[in-house]
């Protein structure tokens, strides 16, 4: 997709779709109360060709809502489309970020290729912050997953302009787009690892895609396999790979920038299982399938050091992945199986299905190794965390309020939806193992904590935070402003979290 910023009149723009905003500017309550859909636009030619339909009162701006305008009189573009915010008390610039997927996604099936959406006027005080969630809703919007239908037709928007009033400050607009379309495309490049099959993204194949990114950006790179893990004494990590015929894949990404020589190291760190078998607790037949989106943690810590990479913020990052299948081969950990960590920490096996804890155990021993001084992780990790959550919002745990109130600030300007859960001692006795110093389950109740506390004994006292981002990772229902299937979470947050530490 091509992208601009265009500073031209609105009616003047030629365009095969101009799309505006509105709002349900309404703030009565109780039930005589009739929605009051207000364009976000002050240009007189697209308030006089939107006036006919917004009397009707067919169109009530609600949440990505749309209405379509042929020819419209006094305007340049062929078509005029209405895209709604919603309520005024509750719209915000994520919604922006929404309504601008929405017309991308509106465009597409309709084959118009052509798309300028003009920035919506008297909406917030954070302009350039509008301006980046715009392009990146535009961005995110235009993916679709369907890459090996044979019949695929490209439907993908081609351009994309967003048009700013003559009298803004182009200079910082000019920045935050730039900003946008780094962010929208790295969060798009975490999409396209996730929904790979895993035939067509093993654990090799990962390092070379994040090998190739690396180079393309300047990153710092090395990608090792089976000898390293034993050099390193990774029996955590080994005990999931060592059932594949497919070695397992340790990727470590570096970000120095120049004169940046103390302060903080941000240590990322993902997991990386590009199939989930279970292993021999293998999973149900029935939605097996989707197991390859079990790497979504690894594919957003590689896209963020994608983004971190083009922004450059003043802080030093190192991410660590580790990529493996877990399959149930004649070599594979069982049940009852004791494994010794990189840290000294003995594990005992209790379900082989409870794997992604034991890469990421590695990982983030490997990441203090290298100098890290703050942690995050990301994973599919449990479907507890969809039980105790739904759909809405991912899980958040983290052992320090500092490092934590900072991500809560990183979600203001992401617009993710994560939910702080707890840690205690309680918790963590549930994994206390009668034969090795811990087990990798603790029973059925309170999985996502009890899963959080198995890595917060790898964490340790380093300020830390646990992403379990199993049930937003894959899209299952329709939604107007993006695809069904990989959703790219927690890139934005992961990459403002990380920019947090640079503005300090």
């Amino acid at each position: 997709m091509r992208t601009e910023l265009s500073f031209a009149p609105l009616s003047s723009i030629s365009t095969e779709l101009l799309a505006v905003l509105a709002i349900d500017a309404q703030t009565a309550k109780g039930s005589d109360a009739k929605p009051t859909p207000t364009l976000l636009s002050a240009d007189p030619a697209v308030q006089a060709a939107a006036a006919a339909v917004l009397a009707t009162g067919e169109f009530k701006a609600g949440s990505n809502e749309t209405v379509l305008l042929h020819a419209p009189a006094g305007l340049a573009a062929k078509r005029l489309l209405i895209v709604g915010l919603g309520k005024i008390a509750k719209a915000s610039v994520h919604s922006a970020r929404d309504a601008a997927g929405t017309a991308v996604r509106f465009c597409k099936p309709r084959e118009i290729r052509e798309l300028v959406l003009a920035l919506p006027e008297n909406f917030s005080d954070a302009l350039p912050h509008t301006v980046a969630a715009a392009v990146e809703g535009a961005l995110i919007g235009d993916f679709d997953p369907d890459t090996y239908r044979s019949d695929r037709k490209d439907r993908s928007v081609q351009s994309f302009t967003l048009a700013a009033l003559p009298s803004s400050d182009r200079a910082a607009l000019e920045a935050a787009f730039a900003e946008g379309v780094i962010i929208g495309e790295s969060q798009n490049f975490a999409r396209s690892l996730v929904n790979e099959p895993g035939n067509k993204l093993t654990p090799t194949i990962l390092g070379q895609r994040a090998a190739e990114m690396a180079q393309q950006v300047g990153l710092d790179f090395e990608i090792h396999f089976t000898e390293k893990l034993h050099e390193l004494k990774m029996g955590a990590f080994w005990s999931v790979a060592q059932g594949s015929e497919e070695p397992p894949a340790l990727i470590v990404l570096r970000y120095m920038p120049e004169g940046v020589t103390d302060g903080p190291v941000i240590g990322l760190v993902g997991k990386g299982i590009t199939f989930d078998t279970g292993g021999i607790s293998i999973k149900p037949a029935d939605g097996m399938e989707k197991m390859k989106y079990d790497m979504a943690g690894g594919a957003a810590m590689i896209a963020a050091m994608r983004a971190i990479a083009l922004l450059k913020p003043k802080a030093r990052v190192i991410a660590v992945v580790c990529a493996a299948e877990n399959m149930p081969d004649g070599r594979a950990y069982k049940p009852g199986d004791v494994c010794q960590a990189m840290s000294g920490k003995t594990i005992e096996i209790i379900n082989t299905d409870a794997e992604g804890r034991l890469v990421l155990a590695d990982g983030l021993t490997y990441a203090r190794q290298l100098g890290a001084t703050h942690l995050i992780d990301a994973a599919t990790l449990t479907g507890a965390v969809s039980v105790a959550l739904g759909k809405i919002n991912a899980g958040a745990f983290s052992n320090d309020d500092s490092a934590y109130d900072r991500f809560t600030t990183a979600l203001r300007v992401s617009g993710e939806k994560f939910w702080r859960l707890p840690l205690g001692e309680e918790y963590a006795d549930l994994i206390k193992s009668d034969i090795a110093d811990i087990k990798n389950t603790g029973g059925r109740w309170g999985g996502a904590t009890i899963a959080a506390e198995f890595l917060h004994v790898f964490a340790e006292d380093i300020p830390w935070i646990h992403l379990d981002i199993a049930g937003l990772a894959w899209i299952e229902d329709f939604k107007p402003f993006i695809a069904k299937g990989p959703s790219g979470v927690a890139v934005r947050s992961i990459l403002q979290w990380v920019r947090s530490f640079a503005s300090a």
